[in-house]
C-alpha cells in the first residue's frame, strides 16, 4: 500500500525522496457542498506499488475508490501523468443531459477520438457515477483544476475543470466548452474495474483495445 502525501506542501525533501525507489501516489480530493469544495489530502488508497521503471512503462496500477465520496475528486499518476478519478452525483449526472450545457460544448457526443469506445457515451464512462480522465488539457499540457460548485467560476459555471494556462473549461465528463483555446475533451484512458470499487488505469475490459497513443491529443 502506497503510502500517500497532500501535493499541496510540495514533492518534499531530497532526503524524503531518497527513502524510497518506489513512485508515491499524490492524491487531492475535493467535495461540492452547500458552503462549497473543501480539498483535503485523499489519506489512504489501496494500490498495487510496481517499481519506478515499470510504472513508467505503463504499468497499470489498481485503484480502491470505495471511500470516494459522492462530488469528490482523486488524482493518482499513471505513466507521469495525473489521472482525475470523480465520483460524480445523481445532479451532475442530470446535468450532463441537460440541451442548455449541449449547446455550449464543441464535442457534446464525443466524436472525436478522445476515449476509447466503451466509454464514448453522455457520460464518458463505463459507469456514469465515475469519471475517469486524463487531467492534462488538449490547449498546451497544463494540468486543469477541479471547480465542480456551480456559478464558481462564473454564474454560468456549471461545474467542470477550468485550466489556469489560457482559460480553457470543461464540464464534468471533461467535454471542453466551445469559444476556448483547447481544441478537444480531455481524453479518457484505458480503464477497467476489478470490482464494483476497483479501478484498474491501463486495462481495458475483456475485448476491448485501446491506448493513449489512439486519442488525438494529450
Amino acid at each position: 500500500m502506497a503510502q500517500l502525501r497532500d501535493t499541496t506542501n510540495g514533492a518534499g525533501t531530497a532526503a524524503e525522496r531518497a527513502v524510497t525507489r518506489r513512485d508515491f501516489l499524490y492524491l487531492a480530493t475535493g467535495a461540492m457542498g452547500v458552503a462549497g469544495v473543501v480539498a483535503v489530502a485523499w489519506p489512504l488508497v489501496d494500490q498495487m506499488e510496481p517499481s519506478a521503471d515499470v510504472l513508467a512503462r505503463g504499468a497499470p496500477i489498481t485503484v480502491d475508490i470505495s471511500s470516494l465520496q459522492p462530488g469528490a475528486q482523486v488524482v493518482v499518476q499513471w505513466r507521469s501523468h495525473p489521472i482525475f478519478i470523480v465520483h460524480r452525483t445523481p445532479k451532475v449526472l442530470d446535468e450532463l443531459k441537460q440541451p442548455s450545457l449541449l449547446s455550449r460544448l464543441s464535442d457534446p457526443d464525443s466524436q472525436q477520438r478522445q476515449q476509447p469506445k466503451y466509454a464514448q457515451n453522455w457520460s464518458r464512462s463505463i459507469k456514469p457515477e465515475y469519471l475517469v480522465l486524463v487531467g492534462i488539457c488538449t490547449h498546451l499540457g497544463c494540468v486543469p483544476g477541479y471547480k465542480p460548485t456551480v456559478g464558481e467560476i462564473g454564474p454560468a459555471w456549471p461545474g467542470g475543470y477550468f485550466c489556469p494556462c489560457h482559460g480553457s473549461k470543461y464540464d464534468l465528463a471533461g467535454r471542453v466548452f466551445k469559444g476556448v483555446p483547447a481544441p478537444l475533451n480531455l481524453p479518457v484512458p484505458p480503464y477497467r474495474y476489478a470490482g464494483a470499487t476497483s479501478l484498474v488505469i491501463g486495462e481495458d475490459p475483456k475485448g476491448s483495445t485501446f491506448t493513449l497513443s489512439d486519442v488525438e491529443t494529450i
